[in-house]
C-alpha cells in the first residue's frame, strides 16, 4: 500500500518504473518507462510549472544513486539510470517553455553519469541524448548566471569532448569510433543551441573545449580523405548518424535521439568520425561573427601548440583554407588577420620553428585559395608582414623563414578588390624599401649592418615583384589564349627578361575571380631607380628582373609599345592627327613615363661610369627618407618600420623628389667625364645595362628614342679613353661598345629600319657574339640566393675584336631620324628630330628632367594673345569676351573718349568701386534707428580719365569713320590687347 504522505509527484515518477525487479531487468534492451505513466507526470509538470523544480530534484537524486551503485556493476541501479535519463528527455521536451526550471537538474544528472561512467556506451549515448535535448530548447541565459549549472554545464562538455577525441585507452577501434561519435553528437547539440552563442564572454571558454576534440580526428585522417569528405558534405548535409540540427522555431524544434550502433551490423569507420567532426567544426565558423571567429583561431593554435599539430603543414593550410570557406562572407577577413597576428606573437622566437614555417604556408594557402576575402584590410596585413620581414633580418639575415614570408606579400596580389590596390600595396613596399635604403635595419650586430641591409632590399624587392606576378597570373585566368600567346610572344624577344614565376609553388588553387585594377605608375615605381647604383651586388641583379618585368607587364604604354613581331608600326586610324599632336607634347614637354625613363637613364650612366656605388655612411646618418617625408636618424630608425606600419595606408607618402634629387646627386658626383679603370660595374653589371636598355627601346619605343639615344651618344663619348696599357679598362670600352652595337640592332629592329642593321654588319659589329656574361634566369623560386658577379679580367675572350670595330654614330642618328616610322610616332620633323637625339646630354640635364615641374594655368592675358590662327573664327565664348550684343552709337563714343570704355565690359575689367561702411552705425548698436545704407566709396574719386589714341581710333573704326584697313577684321580687333587710359 502507498504511503499517502507521499508527495504526488514522487507518486507519478514512481510509477513510470517497473514495479518489480524482475520486470525492470527485462525492460531492456531500450529500457524505456511506462508510456502511459510518463504522460500523466509530463502533463502534470507542464501545467504545473511550480512543480517542475520538485520533479527534476527528485529524478536528480534518483540519478545520483544508481550512478553509485551502477559503478559497482548493480544491473538494477544500471536499468533504473536508463529509464531516468529517458524520464528527463521526455520532460525537456515536453516542458521547453520552462526549460529553464529543469537546468540545473538536468546538467547535474548528465554530468554526474557521464563522470560515474565513462566507459558504458549505452549509458553514455542515453545521457547524451538528455544533453542535446537541454542545448536545443534552452536560450542560454542561465549560463554565467547561476553558478552551479554553469559548471556542470562545462564539466558535461568537457566529458564529452574527451570521448570525441578518445584514441589510445580504448583498443577496439569500432567501439573507439562508437564512443567518438557519441560524443560528437553531444558537441553538435552544444554547438548549434544558444547557449554557445547567447553572451560572448561565455563563448571563449566553450570554444576552447569543443575545438581541440574535433582536431585531433581531422588530424589522424589524411588530406585526401578530408578532401572526399567535405566534397560529401556540399551534397548531402544531411550525416548518417547524427539528425540534422533543428530548422524550426523554439517551440517547434525536434531534439536529436542518439542511438547506440546495432550489433551485427558494419561498425561507424574513421571516415564517419572524420565525417562528424567536419561537420561540427563548419557549423560553429558558420554560425560565429568576427570577434568569435578570432576565439576560433585561437582556440586552433592553442590546440596544434599542444598536440604538435604545427609539424603537419599540410592538415594546417588544408584547415586554413576550410576555416575561410566555411566562415560566413562578411567574417572571413577574421581568418587571415588572425594568422598573421599569430605570427607576429612569436616574431621574436630567435630560431625558425615549425610554428614560423607552417603559419606563413597557411597566410599564403588563404590568400591563395578561391574563396572571396571582403572586409579584408590588404594595407595592415602588408605592413604587418614588411615589419615582421625586417625585424627577422635583423636577427638573423639567413633567417629560412624569409622566403615563405615573401610568399606571404606576394600571394596579396591575387585577391583584387579595388582598381588602386595593387598599386597602394606597392607604394607600401616601395616606401619601406626607400626607408630601408637609406636609413639600414635597426638592431642586430654593427658588423651584419650592410649584410642585414641587403637581405631586407631582397627580401622587399621579390616581394614586390611576387605581388604584381600574383596580380598578373589571376588576370591572366581570365584572359584568352591569344591574348597570353601575345605576351609569351613579346616577352621572349627581351634578351634577358624574366619570366614569370608562379606565386605559390606546389599549390594547386588558383584564384580565378577576374579583376581589373590599376597599373602600378611611373611616379611611384620611380622611387626604387636608386637602386640600381646600390653597393651590393645582389640587390643590383634582382632590381634588374624587377625594372625589366615592370618594363614589360606592368608600367602602362599609353600607345607607345610594339607588335607582336617587336615592330613599332604606325596605325593610321588610330594615331591621327591628335596622337602626333600628344606625341610632339610628349616630346617637347614629357609625361610621367618620360621622366621615369629620364631618371632611368641617368642611374644607368652613373652605374656604367661611377667610382663607387651605394651610399656613405655620412649620407645615411644625415637623413633619411621616412614614409611620412621627414627625416629619420639612427636614434629612431628603429622607430621608423613601426611609424610607417601605422599610417598613410591608401596614400603613402613619398620623400619629396628634391630629396630623391639630392640623393641621386650623391651618386651623380662620384661619375665622371670618361670611364677609368676604378670604375665600380661589373661585367655582370654591364650585361644588366644592356638588358634594361633593350627593354626601354622595345616596350616604349618612342619615348626611349628621346631620352635613351641622347645618353647613348654620351655614354660612348665617355668610353673614348686610351687602354693600350690598362686590360681592364679595354675589357671596359669592349663592354660599352657591346652595349652600344646590340641597342642599336633592337632601335633598328623595333623603327623597321633595315639601314641601320647594314650599317651594323658593314661596321663589322660583333652581334651574334657577346663579350659580356649572359644573365641568370629569372628565380623561379622566392628570393634566390645571389650569383656571384663577373669581374673584369676573368674572361679569356679576346677583346681586340670588339675595340676594332667602330661606328659612325652621327650616320646613325641621321638614318634614324629619316625613318619616316619615327617621324610620325614623335610628331617632329627631321631636323628637330635631329637636334633633340643629339643635345649635349649629362646625367645631371636627365636628372633634372626627371622632375616634375610645377604647372601654371593661363592667365587671362595669356589667352587674349593666342595666335587667331589656333581660334576658330565662330568661337563665341571667346568673341563675347569684347564682342557687344547691341549696336555701336554716339554713346560709345562718348565713353571712348571720356575713358569710360574699358570700365564697360565687366568681363574684361574689374573696376567696380569698392562700398564702405565705415561711417555707418550698426543696426544691431542702435536698432531703433532706421538707417539706411549710403554708397560711400573706400577711396576718392579721380578725375574723369581721358581715353588713349587707340582706344579711341578703335571705336572710330568701329563706327565706320576711321580709317578702313582691309585686312583687318573683327575677330582681330576683338583680341587685341586693352590699352590702360591715362590720368589726366
Amino acid at each position: 500500500m502507498p504511503n499517502p504522505f507521499t508527495p504526488n509527484h514522487v507518486h507519478l515518477i514512481q510509477a513510470c518504473y517497473p514495479q518489480s525487479s524482475a520486470t525492470l531487468l527485462n525492460a531492456g534492451p531500450e529500457y524505456r518507462p511506462n508510456s502511459q505513466e510518463l504522460s500523466r507526470l509530463t502533463y502534470y509538470a507542464a501545467n504545473k510549472p511550480g512543480k517542475i523544480t520538485k520533479v527534476g530534484s527528485e529524478l536528480e537524486k534518483r540519478v545520483r544513486t544508481d550512478c553509485k551503485k551502477a559503478q559497482a556493476n548493480n544491473t538494477r541501479s544500471r536499468a533504473s539510470l536508463l529509464i531516468t535519463l529517458s524520464i528527463l528527455k521526455a520532460l525537456a521536451t515536453e516542458c521547453r517553455r520552462d526549460i529553464i526550471l529543469l537546468s540545473s537538474s538536468i546538467l547535474a544528472s548528465v554530468q554526474v553519469t557521464v563522470t560515474s561512467l565513462p566507459s558504458d556506451l549505452e549509458v553514455l549515448a542515453r545521457a547524451a541524448t538528455v544533453f542535446t535535448a537541454w542545448t536545443t530548447y534552452t536560450d542560454g541565459h542561465v549560463i554565467g548566471v547561476d553558478n552551479g549549472v554553469t559548471r556542470d554545464y562545462l564539466s558535461s562538455l568537457q566529458q564529452f569532448a574527451n570521448f570525441s577525441r578518445m584514441n589510445g585507452k580504448v583498443k577496439d577501434q569500432e567501439v573507439r569510433n562508437r564512443m567518438r561519435l557519441v560524443g560528437l553528437s553531444a558537441l553538435t547539440g552544444a554547438v548549434a543551441s544558444e547557449a554557445l552563442y547567447s553572451a560572448s564572454q561565455h563563448f571563449r571558454p566553450q570554444v576552447s573545449i569543443i575545438v581541440p576534440a574535433l582536431l585531433v580526428p581531422i588530424y589522424e585522417a589524411r588530406v585526401q580523405t578530408l578532401d572526399k569528405v567535405s566534397s560529401v558534405m556540399k551534397e548531402k548535409p544531411a550525416s548518417p548518424y547524427l539528425d540534422e540540427f533543428r530548422t524550426r522555431p523554439l517551440n517547434e524544434r525536434r531534439a536529436a535521439s542518439i542511438h547506440v550502433h546495432v550489433d551485427g551490423e558494419n561498425g561507424p569507420s574513421a571516415e564517419d568520425v572524420t565525417d562528424a567532426c567536419l561537420r561540427v567544426l563548419s557549423s560553429v565558423f558558420a554560425h560565429s561573427n568576427g570577434a568569435q571567429v578570432g576565439f576560433i583561431m585561437q582556440a586552433i593554435f592553442d590546440s596544434l601548440e599542444d598536440t604538435k599539430g604545427w609539424e603537419k603543414p599540410d592538415h594546417c593550410c588544408w584547415l586554413a583554407r576550410k576555416a575561410t570557406d566555411w566562415t560566413q562572407y562578411q567574417y572571413r577577413y577574421a581568418v587571415p588577420t588572425r594568422l598573421v597576428e599569430r605570427l607576429q606573437e612569436a616574431q621574436d622566437i630567435p630560431m625558425t620553428t615549425s610554428l614560423h614555417t607552417t603559419l606563413a604556408a597557411m597566410i599564403t594557402a588563404v590568400f591563395t585559395s578561391p574563396t572571396p576575402l571582403v572586409n579584408l584590410s590588404t594595407s595592415d596585413i602588408i605592413s604587418n608582414l614588411i615589419t615582421l620581414i625586417l625585424r627577422r633580418v635583423a636577427m638573423d639575415p639567413e633567417d629560412s623563414m624569409l622566403p615563405a614570408l615573401v610568399e606571404c606579400i606576394s600571394s596579396l596580389g591575387m585577391h583584387v578588390y579595388y582598381a588602386d590596390q595593387i598599386q597602394d600595396l606597392a607604394a607600401e613596399l616601395i616606401s619601406r624599401l626607400a626607408v630601408v635604403e637609406v636609413s639600414g635595419v635597426s638592431g642586430g650586430e654593427k658588423a651584419d649592418k650592410e649584410k642585414c641591409r641587403a637581405k631586407a632590399l631582397r627580401c622587399l624587392l621579390s616581394g614586390l615583384l611576387g605581388l604584381l606576378q600574383a596580380a598578373d597570373s589571376h588576370d591572366k585566368a581570365n584572359s584568352s589564349g591569344n591574348d597570353l600567346a601575345g605576351d609569351h610572344s613579346k616577352a621572349g624577344g627581351m634578351p634577358g627578361s624574366p619570366q614569370p614565376r608562379s606565386p605559390v609553388e606546389g599549390s594547386d588553387h588558383t584564384h580565378v575571380k577576374p579583376s581589373r585594377r590599376t597599373k602600378v605608375s611611373p611616379e611611384v615605381w620611380q622611387d626604387t631607380l636608386t637602386l640600381l647604383c646600390d653597393g651590393d651586388y645582389g640587390v643590383r641583379q634582382d632590381y634588374t628582373f624587377a625594372v625589366i618585368y615592370y618594363l614589360e607587364k606592368e608600367m602602362p604604354k599609353r600607345g607607345d609599345s610594339t607588335d607582336a613581331d617587336g615592330v613599332r608600326r604606325v596605325r593610321p586610324l588610330a594615331e591621327g592627327p591628335l596622337r602626333q599632336a600628344s606625341n610632339a607634347s610628349v616630346a617637347l614637354v614629357g609625361d610621367g613615363a618620360s621622366r621615369f625613363l629620364n631618371a632611368l637613364h641617368s642611374y644607368l650612366y652613373v652605374l656604367a661610369t661611377a667610382s663607387s656605388l651605394g651610399f656613405s655612411d655620412a649620407s645615411r646618418t644625415s637623413g633619411a627618407p621616412s614614409t611620412s617625408g621627414d627625416l629619420t636618424t639612427d636614434d629612431d630608425a628603429g622607430a621608423s618600420d613601426d611609424l610607417a606600419s601605422q599610417s598613410h595606408r591608401r596614400s603613402v607618402a613619398f620623400p619629396a623628389r628634391a630629396r630623391k634629387a639630392s640623393v641621386a646627386q650623391h651618386l651623380i658626383d662620384r661619375t665622371s667625364s670618361h670611364i677609368t679603370s676604378t670604375s665600380c660595374a661589373t661585367a655582370s653589371d654591364y650585361a644588366h645595362i644592356l638588358a634594361i636598355l633593350s627593354a626601354v627601346h622595345q616596350q616604349l619605343p618612342a619615348r626611349a628614342l628621346l631620352t635613351g639615344i641622347p645618353m647613348l651618344l654620351s655614354l660612348d663619348v665617355a668610353s673614348k679613353v686610351n687602354s693600350t696599357e690598362d686590360p681592364v679598362l679595354a675589357q671596359r670600352q669592349a663592354a660599352i661598345k657591346e652595349i652600344e652595337a646590340k641597342v642599336w640592332m633592337v632601335v633598328g629592329k623595333v623603327w623597321d629600319c633595315l639601314d641601320i642593321g647594314e650599317m651594323l654588319k658593314q661596321a663589322n659589329a660583333p652581334l651574334d657574339t657577346s663579350f659580356l656574361p649572359s644573365l641568370p634566369d629569372a628565380p623561379g623560386t622566392f628570393l634566390s640566393r645571389a650569383a656571384e658577379p663577373v669581374l673584369f679580367g676573368q674572361t679569356n675572350v679576346a677583346v681586340e675584336s670588339l675595340l676594332s670595330f667602330s661606328l659612325d654614330l652621327e650616320a646613325l642618328v641621321t638614318c634614324l631620324v629619316s625613318s619616316g616610322n619615327v617621324g610620325e610616332a614623335t610628331g617632329l620633323v627631321q631636323e628637330s628630330l635631329q637636334r633633340r637625339l643629339t643635345m649635349q646630354w649629362t646625367p645631371e640635364f636627365a636628372m633634372k628632367e626627371s622632375i616634375e615641374k610645377p604647372s601654371n594655368g593661363l592667365r587671362s592675358e595669356s589667352i587674349l594673345k593666342i595666335a587667331p590662327t589656333l581660334m576658330h573664327a565662330e568661337n563665341m565664348s571667346l568673341a563675347s569676351l569684347s564682342r557687344f550684343n547691341r549696336g555701336v552709337g554716339v554713346t560709345d563714343l562718348r565713353e571712348a573718349l571720356e575713358g569710360r570704355n574699358s570700365m564697360s565690359n565687366p568681363a574684361l575689367v574689374n573696376k567696380a568701386p569698392s562700398i564702405s561702411t565705415f561711417d555707418h552705425s550698426s543696426m544691431f548698436t542702435q536698432p531703433n534707428d532706421r538707417l539706411t545704407l549710403r554708397p560711400t566709396r573706400s577711396r576718392p574719386a579721380t578725375r574723369p580719365q581721358v581715353a588713349g589714341s587707340s582706344e579711341v581710333r578703335d571705336m572710330l573704326n568701329r563706327l565706320g569713320i576711321g580709317r578702313q584697313n582691309g585686312n583687318s577684321s573683327l575677330l582681330k580687333a576683338s583680341l587685341a590687347p586693352l590699352q590702360k587710359t591715362d590720368n589726366r
